[in-house]
């Protein structure tokens, strides 16, 4: 079931287009911002606010590379495997994201920190090799950067856990 607050997000978003099957995408990015991915009962429940049938939902689902059916890590890494960023080393930073993070395009760390995935093209083919994590674009990289990135989310991280212990 759609919490409120997903509801109520549905529904303004849904003000701004023609039809709710045009909705449809951005319904789906809602229930993935509040919980992570969009699991089976995601799809049901959106099918549900939108009526629509589970299965129009899914395929949509399965044909944006952007909705996670499966969970993720805190933090998605998207690393650009177009062929800018191919010739300009895709192949070596992935090897040092993989080894540095301890997992290779498609895993998740065992901490539930990041998920690395290979993404076809982010646009920024002036500035390759690129990566994004979650929505924030880095270009231009060399693996001291990318350690450099990998870093300050972990600092974040820190932060966040010990500013949560200290609440307790």
């Amino acid at each position: 079931m759609l919490s409120e607050q997903e509801r109520r997000e549905i529904e303004a978003h849904a003000r701004r287009y023609p039809n709710n099957r045009a909705v449809c995408i951005e319904a789906l990015k809602i229930v993935q911002q509040h919980r992570g991915w969009v699991s089976n009962e995601g799809i049901a429940d959106v099918a549900e606010a939108l009526q629509m049938k589970p299965a129009e939902l899914e395929s949509v689902a399965t044909f944006y590379n952007m909705i996670f059916r499966k969970p993720v890590g805190k933090h998605v890494i998207l690393l650009c495997d177009s062929v800018s960023c191919w010739i300009m080393g895709y192949e070596r930073l992935r090897q040092h994201l993989g080894d540095r993070l301890g997992i290779r395009p498609g895993q998740t760390t065992t901490d539930g920190c990041f998920t690395l995935l290979s993404n076809v093209c982010l646009g920024a083919c002036d500035h390759a090799p690129v990566m994004m994590v979650d929505d924030v674009h880095y270009q231009d990289l060399d693996p001291p950067r990318i350690d450099e990135i990998l870093a300050s989310y972990r600092q974040e991280e820190e932060k966040s856990t010990d500013g949560n212990a200290a609440d307790s």
